[in-house]
């Protein structure tokens, strides 16, 4: 008997071993990005330097949190901030020291080492490689859709306890109470400060609370201004100018001028490793979540697709070249990637540049820090771990979801009463809990009549709509199924770009929660970008209360929530094209369609390129409505553009711009090329000059396009395209006008 031979590996994992070198090509990727468009350089490098000016006082401040020096904090911020970027996925998101991470580091360390001591650093920096280890090891086996399954609620409620857990522990800075230790547990800290506060300094204390004024005036009053920056650059100068610093104030000391330096850590130490294996995993965990979230929320905004196994990647490699390079753990910092949207960054090279100009900063500026008081950073954590309880998402998701409050609330009383490390996976636990109970993949079918025409049905075999998707969602909105749902969806519309309206069936979908909302508030952007709409049918009254409540049915609009009757009578005859039905649909889908007459070819007429069963391979340039106005009312009659309206009659008898020339599209489809009077007979209209510049007019710009395609065989270049129609004509009022061109 012949033995059978078999691969080495699966086929799977074969093809997951060749997909690995494409994680750690991503900078090809972004310079071949930038090569195509120099342009963006200098956007991303003011963006990068408004985000630099922000980072400069962060990066100090949090190194601080953790008990690490000052310079620990810059070398992440500048290491992290250009490997995360050049490796993640995000072209947003900004990688560096935050508060949350900080604090992690601070509570894995407590009992392994004394702060500030060589060991502490040094297991810092060891730290630092096991959270990017983990993390780039969960890129690279593609298990970014684990973030899904954590639920926001985990986010914001580890995050409101985090700010109030830094602002008590800097308490002792801001009086500087020699006496107590740096300690995360949150009443330990209260009853230590307690016991000290006699031995309070005067002068540390005013310095931190005048520090804290500057920063909050300026927010209010300046919010473009580096309010942290300047509060840090005026307690320095007060500490120079009056001697502070022989009066007891601590003050930081020079910062060292060099590049980030090669660190020494006790990699092979397995009893280190084990003891800071639990805060690596929490590390791990929350600085993803955390990285995914802003990642999705930016992208949210900017449109752009984001690939969480890439981002993984990203933060991996990031935080392994952090430890390696003398800094400490890091994640994405949701104010620095939003500042780097918001100032026109571009690419992934804007946080590069924030890395370079702090860089720059630390090498030029380093003898400064000298005089900078520790109790103004004090001061300055504090008014930051203030705006870390997002006081807005905590109000919205204890009214929309028990289930979400139920996990925020555990969450943020784990952070404040047990091991940092612990409360992490006590909320990550918890939103698993909830996520086994309900269903994880709700089914997403996309529906058509069946044959009688009286139930909606899946039907992949029948040629689809080609303006209107329906779409049934059948099982709950939450947090561990919206990405799955918005995913499915994403890929329908990509299959099928011209399905530019949606129609969501909803009578299945019994619980949505926030992320639930926020998908469906990312779902109505994307196909409105396009220049469609989303509508839903049957919507349950505890779903539309959480729409109310949460504000997305103001967003979506409630006319958009129609009745299931007459849902699709409603979009046939107020929203969709007619003309895509009549000149460019094969099939008949909807009982509207039945009697909608399509486009018949008489026997023997010959085709034009425009017809509906050959392409439009055409480069015909668009005019805008104003543009168009503009020549209409300022040029010479005789040089004026001619508007030929190619629309049906009984379209061209409810509205058309004035002086306009009738030419249905049928007659310039089936025309013969020397037939002028076939071409264009319009209304009073002998024929169409070769020797003019012709604009084409249509609805929404389709019959335009079939139009062009048919002249251009015929002989015209002179030609134009009313961009987006005559409903852009309308919208902008341009009818009133040209009133006198009549």
């Amino acid at each position: 008997m012949s033995a059978v031979s078999h691969p080495p590996l699966s086929m799977p994992v074969r093809g997951w071993l060749r997909s690995l070198p494409a994680f750690f090509t991503r900078p090809f990727e972004i310079a071949r990005h930038v090569r195509r468009d120099a342009t963006r350089l200098r956007p991303d490098a003011i963006a990068g330097l408004t985000v630099a000016v922000v980072l400069l006082p962060q990066a100090i401040a949090y190194a601080l949190i953790a008990e690490l020096p000052p310079q620990m904090g810059l070398y992440a911020a500048i290491v992290a901030a250009i490997v995360g970027a050049l490796w993640g996925s995000s072209f947003h998101l900004h990688t560096g020291p935050t508060n949350a991470a900080s604090l992690l580091v601070l509570s894995s360390l407590i009992g392994v080492a004394s702060p500030g001591s060589p060991e502490w650093i040094a297991a810092a920096g060891l730290l630092a490689v096991m959270v990017g280890a983990a993390q780039l090891v969960m890129g690279l086996a593609r298990m970014g859709v684990l973030a899904n399954f954590v639920s926001m609620s985990v986010v914001v409620g580890f995050t409101a306890g985090a700010g109030i857990l830094i602002m008590v522990n800097q308490l002792r800075h801001l009086f500087r109470l020699d006496d107590v230790r740096s300690l995360p547990e949150f009443h330990t800290t209260i009853v230590e400060v307690a016991r000290h506060i006699t031995q309070l300094h005067v002068p540390s204390l005013l310095l931190g609370l005048g520090t804290m004024f500057v920063i909050i005036g300026l927010r209010r009053f300046r919010p473009r201004w580096p309010s942290a920056l300047a509060g840090m650059v005026l307690a320095s100068a007060v500490v120079a100018l009056l001697n502070l610093d022989q009066q007891g104030v601590h003050v930081m000391g020079e910062l060292p001028r060099s590049l980030p330096p090669l660190a020494s850590l006790p990699l092979f130490d397995l009893q280190l490793i084990g003891r800071l294996s639990t805060g690596a995993l929490a590390l791990s965990v929350i600085g993803l979540v955390e990285a995914i979230s802003i990642a999705r929320s930016i992208a949210a905004q900017s449109g752009q697709h984001l690939d969480s196994n890439q981002e993984f990647v990203g933060q991996g490699l990031a935080n392994i070249a952090a430890g390696f390079f003398s800094g400490y753990t890091c994640s994405g910092s949701f104010t620095r990637s939003a500042v780097i949207h918001t100032s026109g960054g571009r690419t992934p090279l804007a946080s590069v540049f924030s890395g370079l100009w702090t860089l720059a900063a630390m090498l030029l500026f380093a003898p400064l820090a000298g005089f900078l008081p520790r109790a103004a950073l004090a001061g300055m954590l504090i008014v930051i771990s203030y705006t870390m309880i997002d006081r807005a998402e905590i109000v919205r998701i204890l009214r929309a979801s028990i289930g979400d409050s139920l996990i925020m609330i555990v969450t943020f009383a784990a952070t404040l009463l047990l091991p940092l490390e612990f409360a992490v996976l006590v909320g990550v636990i918890v939103s698993f809990a909830r996520y086994i109970v309900q269903t994880s993949m709700p089914g997403v079918a996309s529906l058509m009549p069946d044959d009688e025409f009286r139930h909606f049905v899946h039907r992949p075999e029948k040629l689809p709509c080609p303006q209107l998707a329906v779409i049934a969602i059948q099982g709950s909105l939450y947090f561990g199924a919206t990405h799955h749902v918005e995913e499915a969806i994403r890929a329908n519309f990509e299959r099928n770009p011209g399905q530019r309206f949606l129609l969501l069936k909803m009578n299945l979908v019994t619980h949505c929660d926030v992320s639930g909302i926020h998908m469906l508030e990312s779902i109505v952007r994307l196909y409105r970008q396009h220049g469609g709409d989303v509508f839903m049918v049957r919507v349950r009254e505890p779903v539309r209360e959480k729409m109310r409540l949460t504000g997305f049915e103001q967003t979506l609009g409630t006319d958009r929530i129609l009745p299931e009757d007459n849902a699709i009578g409603h979009l046939f005859y107020k929203v969709l094209d007619p003309a895509v039905c009549i000149y460019e649909c094969p099939a008949r889908v909807w009982l509207e369609c039945q009697n909608l007459p399509k486009y018949p070819f008489p026997e023997g007429a010959r085709r034009a390129p425009g017809a509906p069963d050959m392409p439009l391979a055409i480069d015909v340039p668009e005019i805008s409505p104003v543009d168009l106005r503009h020549h209409l009312l300022h040029d010479h009659p005789a040089s004026r553009p001619l508007v030929v309206d190619v629309r049906e009659p009984r379209e061209f008898r409810q509205g058309h711009i004035p002086g306009a020339h009738l030419a249905p599209l049928p007659k310039l489809l089936t025309a013969a090329p020397g037939d002028r009077e076939g071409v264009a007979p319009g209304i009073g209209m002998p024929g169409l000059p070769h020797d003019r510049d012709i604009v084409l007019v249509c609805r929404t710009g389709r019959r335009s396009i079939r139009a062009a395609a048919a002249l251009q065989h015929f002989g015209y270049r002179r030609l134009h395209i009313l961009q987006g129609g005559i409903l852009a004509w309308e919208a902008a009022g341009l009818l009133e006008a040209l009133d006198e061109l009549r």
